[in-house]
């Protein structure tokens, strides 16, 4: 393809599975099931943070999460007991996330809601930062705090190369803005042109077949080179593209 078919086929397909059918079989679903912002974003992050794997499944361990917080996240976040607390901590959430890094995770949003109305707050991008680099790292710094917990580990180091794909979908989640109704575009702050692909293995795949990137590694320095040119077929809205390459990665359309 050419870059102008590329662009074409791309923009296509981004449409075709950017609507609501999209989410039923997503884990943003679960973050659409509530209305307060402060809801969604809690259990947006949590779902998001335990995004590898089946889909299915990251959705009904996501709702685990769901229970033990009474379906009531904030609430929870804000006014959970030490005892409620330790009672995670002989759960099983997902794979390697388990009780302990549940409580850990808690214990963190509830110290970061008594700072701030949002975690919007902890993502804001500097003077003369071009992409979410630095930020995620800020974020992550912020999040895990004085406490070197095992948990750490399940937030992803940008300084360590990694592509972050977890954070990012997140972010994709709260700063898009469309009238699709897949992405909840809460935050107001952050603006969407600095937005990059949550790259994984189905993104990743399909764009090196559609010759979007040449690396072969899925880390920070591959989501840079895909900036290159996704900023350039849409410099506003460039993470609208993940829907073209995880829906053609999901679907085998391509």
């Amino acid at each position: 393809m050419t870059v102008p078919e590329l662009k074409s086929f791309l923009d296509e397909k981004a449409d075709f599975y950017n609507n609501p059918s999209f989410i039923d079989d997503d884990p943003i679903s679960v973050p659409h099931r509530f209305s307060l912002k402060q809801d969604i974003e809690i259990i947006g992050f949590l779902t998001a943070t335990i995004s590898w794997g089946n889909r299915k499944s990251i959705i009904n361990d996501a709702e685990k999460m769901l229970n033990f917080m009474g379906n009531s996240p904030f609430d929870f976040i804000k006014n959970s007991s030490v005892k409620e607390l330790n009672s995670l901590e002989k759960t099983g959430i997902h794979r390697t996330f388990n009780g302990e890094d549940f409580k850990e995770f808690v214990i963190n949003l509830k110290r970061i809601y008594s700072q701030n109305e949002s975690l919007e707050n902890l993502f804001l991008m500097q003077n003369g930062e071009g992409n979410f680099y630095h930020s995620l790292h800020r974020f992550r710094e912020n999040f895990i705090g004085e406490n070197l917990h095992r948990s750490r580990k399940h937030v992803s180091s940008t300084y360590k190369n990694s592509s972050a794909k977890r954070l990012m979908m997140f972010l994709r989640w709260m700063v898009r803005k469309d009238r699709k109704g897949v992405d909840f575009g809460l935050w107001h702050n952050i603006d969407q042109k600095y937005l990059s692909i949550p790259l994984d293995v189905h993104t990743g795949n399909i764009s090196r077949k559609l010759h979007l990137i040449q690396r072969k590694q899925n880390d920070w320095k591959t989501v840079e080179e895909m900036d290159l040119i996704l900023r350039k077929f849409n410099p506003e809205d460039p993470a609208k593209y993940d829907f073209a390459l995880f829906g053609l990665g999901v679907s085998k359309d391509f």
